[in-house]
Order: C-alpha cells, then sequence, then structure tokens
C-alpha cells in the first residue's frame, strides 16, 4: 500500500501527460518507464537498506530521486488543475484539447519547483529567532536562551558535512541550552555513526538535552540512545531535570514517542517524566509529536516543544499534516495555559525532501517573564508566528 500510494500520482501524470504528448511511441515508452522508475524510489530504498526510510545509495542519487518524485507529484496536481479547467471550460464554450505547449510548461513548472523545493529541504537551515512569555518564569531567567533542533534525519542525504555545519552555526548562537526534540537519525548504527559524530561538538552552558522520536525505534532503539549519550547529550526519558540558576529554577522534561509501544518500549508518561519535580516552578517540555499537547497543558506544564510535521511542507500538504497532529502542525498555540511550538524540523526524512513556502529552520528561543496579560489561557490554537531571517552564523 505504500508504495501503490506513491506510484497514483505517477499513473496520472502517464495516464494524462505522458501518454497525449505527440511523441513517438518509443519516446513515450522511455518516458514512461523513467517516470515509474523514478516513483517507486522508496522502493529501491528497502532493497538498498531494508527500510524506505534509509536509502543507502549516493548521495547525488539521493538527490535526484527526491527531485524527481517531487516533480512527479507537482505535475500530478498541475495536471489535475489542468484537466478540471479544461473540463469546465467544454462545458461552458466547447473546446479541444490541452495545447501542447501548456503541458510541456507545466511540466517545465514542476521540475523548477521541485528544484527549488529540494534544495530548501536540504540546505543548513537558516536562524529563526523567537521570544516566548512564561508565566511564573523566574526573574534569573527572563533572557534565558535555547536552541530546539528536531527532525535532523542524519542519512545519506543529510551526511556528516551537513551535520557539521548545523553544529557550527548552532555554537555560534551562543545559547544557554540546547534541546533535541528527537529524530535525529535515518539508519541503522553502522551506516551512520561517522555521519552523527559531529553532534559531539554541541556545546552549551546547561548542557545538550534529547529525546527519542519515532525514527529512533526504527533503527536499534537501545544503540542509538547509548550512542547519544556517548556524543555528549544527556537524554530525557520519561524524565526530568532541573535547571538551577542564581536561586531561580526551571523543570526541563522530556517523554518517549507515541510510537514507542509498538515496539514493546514505555510509552510516553508525563507524570513519570514530572515525578519528583519541584511544585510552582515553571515546566518545559520535550515531547517529539505535538498531537497530546492539551494534554500536557492540563498537567500544567509551561512550554511545549516539538517537531515532527516538518511543518507540513508545502502549503496543502500541511493541512493533511494537521489532521493527523490534532490541528497542529507549525509555529506557535495556545493551548489553554501552555505555549506549544511546532518546529518546522532542521532537515526532514529523505524520503520526501522538499520543502516550499515551510522552510526549515534553526530556532533561536528566548523566554521572558509574562506579564498580567499574557496569563489569561486561550483555549483555541493560534495561527503560526514565523520571523524567519538569514542566519547569522557559519
Amino acid at each position: 500500500m505504500f508504495h501503490l500510494t506513491f506510484a497514483l500520482p505517477a499513473l496520472y501524470v502517464l495516464a494524462r501527460f505522458v501518454w497525449p504528448l505527440p511523441w513517438a511511441l518509443g519516446g513515450k515508452i522511455a518516458l514512461a518507464i523513467a517516470v515509474l522508475v523514478a516513483s517507486q524510489s522508496h522502493l529501491w530504498s528497502r532493497l538498498s537498506s531494508g527500510s524506505v526510510f534509509a536509502p543507502e545509495f549516493p548521495r547525488a542519487l539521493v538527490l535526484v530521486f527526491s527531485w524527481a518524485v517531487g516533480a512527479i507529484a507537482l505535475l500530478a496536481v498541475m495536471q489535475i488543475a489542468l484537466d478540471v479547467t479544461t473540463l469546465i471550460v467544454r462545458l461552458f464554450r466547447g473546446g479541444g484539447a490541452i495545447p501542447v505547449g501548456v503541458r510541456y510548461t507545466t511540466a517545465m513548472a514542476a521540475m523548477l519547483l521541485s528544484a527549488v523545493g529540494v534544495y530548501q529541504a536540504t540546505r543548513v537551515p537558516p536562524l529563526n529567532d523567537i521570544e516566548i512569555a512564561i508565566p511564573g518564569l523566574p526573574p534569573q531567567f527572563d533572557g534565558y536562551r535555547l536552541l530546539q533542533l528536531t527532525d535532523l534525519h542524519i542519512s545519506r542525504l543529510f551526511p556528516k558535512e551537513w551535520t557539521q555545519a548545523v553544529v557550527e552555526r548552532s555554537n555560534a548562537l551562543g545559547v544557554d541550552l540546547i534541546v533535541v526534540t528527537g529524530d535525529l537519525i535515518d539508519g541503522s548504527f553502522g551506516a551512520r555513526r561517522a555521519d552523527v559524530e559531529p553532534l559531539r561538538g554541541l556545546r552549551a552552558k546547561d548542557g545538550v538535552w534529547v529525546i527519542p522520536g519515532n525514527h529512533e525505534y526504527f533503527f536499534g532503539y537501545e544503540e542509538w540512545m547509548l550512542q547519544y549519550a556517548s556524543l555528549g547529550m544527556q537524554a530525557l526519558v520519561n524524565d526530568h531535570t532541573v535547571l538551577n540558576r542564581d536561586g531561580g529554577s526551571l523543570v526541563l522534561a522530556g517523554v518517549t514517542d507515541l510510537s514507542a509501544p509498538r515496539s514493546f518500549h514505555p510509552a510516553p508518561d508525563l507524570s513519570a517524566a514530572l515525578e519528583g519535580a519541584p511544585s510552582e516552578t515553571p515546566i518545559l517540555l520535550l515531547d517529539h509529536q505535538p498531537r497530546n499537547a492539551s494534554q500536557a497543558a492540563a498537567r500544567g506544564v509551561a512550554l511545549q516543544l516539538s517537531g515532527h510535521t516538518h511543518g507540513g511542507m508545502i502549503p496543502g500538504l500541511d493541512r493533511l499534516v494537521a489532521r493527523a497532529n490534532n490541528g497542529f502542525v507549525s509555529g506557535r498555540y495556545q493551548v489553554g495555559g501552555m505555549t506549544l511550538y511546532v518546529n518546522n524540523g532542521t532537515a526532514l526524512w529523505p524520503g520526501f525532501a522538499l520543502r516550499l513556502g515551510r522552510p526549515s529552520e534553526l530556532t533561536r528561543i528566548t523566554l521572558r517573564r509574562a506579564s498580567p496579560q499574557d496569563r489569561s489561557p486561550a483555549h483555541a490554537p493560534t495561527s503560526s508566528e514565523r520571523t524567519l531571517a538569514p542566519a547569522t552564523a557559519g
């Protein structure tokens, strides 16, 4: 079913774009074969590594497949729009087939947009600088800066060189704390060991803290969590730590991923994560998926940081992603008295590496004390509040 889903846009392109072209039969067959081969990149990934999530062929080929899959998907959408428009015109005015020039222009637009989307998906992300007001934040933490990384998906598409560039840019920001909210890798420990090594260089005054995402459970959870620890990242697995600064304190808690029970690992347990935490202390929660934000708000969490959605990647597609995540897909939301921030991701899954209008981000969050008017709860999610700026480092 997975491979069929990705084949459907290709089949539509074959039927409504390739077949009507005024080409010789041999040319149409060659183009049809190329489209079908490209549409099944996930099958070739499974054959190369045993998983659709970790293609183990050269990066250049992964980039070509990413571009081709994106171009096919975009062309299918554009062709549907052309077919619908043509049908409407025929009903009201009459008319013939879609002009060949229009078909060629549509194909060129799809290929160009896909190239732009792959570039935006695979670059070292720009800086997104935001401030978040926290009710009851101790004055010692007013102006406290943390960096959220998430969904790095270190792989053949995001290799050692990319990881090193992210680390250098992150360290140049001079934050107090770095948190990594899951999905660091795509691939086995043996395949990715060298690619994750640069993460050892991440530096922040109050350390680097990590939680698992769903992809950690696809590739040997125990081995990867041990490796993260060896790289100097401290795991919060249904657990918490207390950050102290000149007599003020802040609770940093983290939970496992919702997918954990499928591989017989502990499910996310916020009660366990907060057990023994000091009362009347603001809680910052790391949860890879934003779906359960209302439950965290009900437990008194002040700020939840999540990822997982990749921001929806493309306008339109983001609405489908939102439906799978209780409406949360990108940016800042107010959930009861809690702020939820859903990060677009530092990278994304190599199986659909395309971003148009939903940029990746290095997210530097400055905590501020909430003013009295900030303390009244709002019960509906707000629209995303995004202020992306060019990166200032690296």
